[in-house]
């Protein structure tokens, strides 16, 4: 069995969403469990229209470089089973409540997601 794999983001980067997307893709693609918890504004990152993260840039852009796009990256990631997670200190200090989130979204605190996490490591993107 593979170590499970978790991740947590914390501001309203777009392109720190975009590589933890990228990174949880990774390890599911390994078989490995993995779990993203976004806190802050990050909860940005996890409603259908992320345009209110820092430095967008277009899905359509990226996938002419062949770069997979933040909606791609993100259906396959949840598609893949990866657990993701909202803070609820995060949504309201974004403004948003659970209703705005996508679909499969759970909201927790952050000791939930500790808990969880157990002794493994935490990567922080």
């Amino acid at each position: 069995m593979t170590q499970p794999m978790f991740l947590t983001l914390a501001d309203d980067s777009w392109q720190r969403a975009h590589y933890a997307f990228v990174v949880a893709a990774g390890g599911l693609s390994l078989g490995r469990d993995v779990t993203i918890f976004a806190g802050g504004r990050s909860v940005l990152a996890l409603t259908p229209d992320w345009k209110g993260l820092a430095g967008v840039i277009a899905d359509s852009e990226l996938e002419t470089r062949g770069i997979a796009g933040f909606g791609e990256l993100r259906e396959a990631v949840v598609d893949l089973g990866a657990t993701v997670m909202a803070c609820e200190a995060g949504l309201r200090m974004a403004g948003l409540s659970e209703k705005d989130l996508l679909d499969g979204v759970t909201v927790r605190g952050i000791v939930s997601f500790l808990e969880l996490a157990g002794d493994n490591p935490v990567l922080a993107l």
